[in-house]
């Protein structure tokens, strides 16, 4: 008997049970590997704080999903993976392990875990769990799941199509209040096509104001240029509001640029359009809930 692995113990005997090539779901890489590792009964059914899933289940797929980023399995459909070539090549390699680290020669996994880097401002947490509060390492937690749901945002808003993103874009701006209704704002995006505008929605439910919106997949940085093109749409059809939607980033004199004209123009890039999803429910699901709990100071009066 030995203790649950954590996930990246299970990395390297995750590979090894995929490199016959074969389609396998992922719980029966579940099993397989709870063999390999001699867990009890008791230790494969332990669960999560949430009570939702075991916890070695969350660890395997934590690991291949790891390896998804790195490009060393494929999903070959809804809860179904199968080793990539690339996978196979590591293995000819007869790694002793494979963890965080081995996956970093891969630029796949380092834009995965550099896409983040909008929000790695200055920590008020420390590094040392010891040094916490129950609820600052809660609330670290916290933020790290989160971070890691925006990164895989954007990597999938990223490949999927252009028609795809427009209707992405719709189901964000009606979940967060604008647009009136679904048949309005669907016929608002995409239909303008008037130099550097891809759609006009309403503000509000009213239709009391307008707010012109530009909504591209981008590769590259988006800078200075595009967006005063995009004022320049705006000024033409006499707007005052827009919203520059992008799934990459903006550079600091497009964003300079915006906090010196007289419309008023919001930039939204990849990291910032996750996190709208997330908050919104968006292309999101909940897997998880936990209710942090209190005295009820009011119970324990003795009257």
């Amino acid at each position: 008997m030995m203790a649950i692995p954590d996930f990246q113990s299970v990395m390297l005997p995750l590979l090894k049970f995929s490199s016959d090539q074969a389609e396998h779901s992922l719980q029966d890489a579940v099993e397989s590997l709870a063999g390999q590792f001699e867990l009890t009964i008791e230790e494969r059914q332990e669960l999560l704080p949430s009570g939702k899933q075991a916890r070695f289940d969350n660890r395997v797929a934590w690991a291949r999903s790891y390896f998804k980023q790195a490009g060393l399995v494929e999903n070959t459909r809804r809860g179904f993976f199968r080793i990539s070539q690339r996978g196979l090549e590591l293995l000819k390699t007869n790694p002793e392990k494979i963890n965080k680290k081995t996956l970093e020669q891969y630029p796949e996994f380092l834009e995965f875990q550099n896409v983040r880097r909008e929000v790695q401002e200055v920590e008020v947490l420390t590094d040392e769990p010891e040094k916490q509060t129950p609820e600052e390492q809660l609330e670290h937690a916290y933020k790290t799941l989160s971070d890691g749901l925006a990164s895989e945002i954007i990597l999938l808003v990223k490949s999927c199509s252009p028609s795809f993103f427009e209707r992405l874009v719709v189901e964000l701006l009606l979940a967060m209040g604008y647009g009136g209704s679904r048949t309005e704002a669907g016929r608002a995006i995409g239909q303008s096509g008037d130099g550097g505008i891809d759609g006009i929605i309403d503000e509000d439910k009213l239709g009391l104001d307008s707010i012109y919106i530009q909504a591209k997949r981008w590769e590259g940085t988006v800078g200075r240029p595009e967006i005063q093109k995009f004022v320049g749409a705006l000024q033409g059809n006499r707007a005052h509001k827009g919203v520059f939607i992008t799934t990459s980033d903006f550079t600091k004199e497009a964003q300079e640029y915006v906090k010196n004209i007289n419309n008023k123009v919001v930039l939204i890039n990849g990291f910032s359009l996750a996190k709208l999803m997330i908050e919104n429910n968006v292309g999101v699901s909940i897997a998880a809930t936990y209710e942090v709990k209190k005295i009820d100071s009011d119970y324990f009066v003795d009257e």
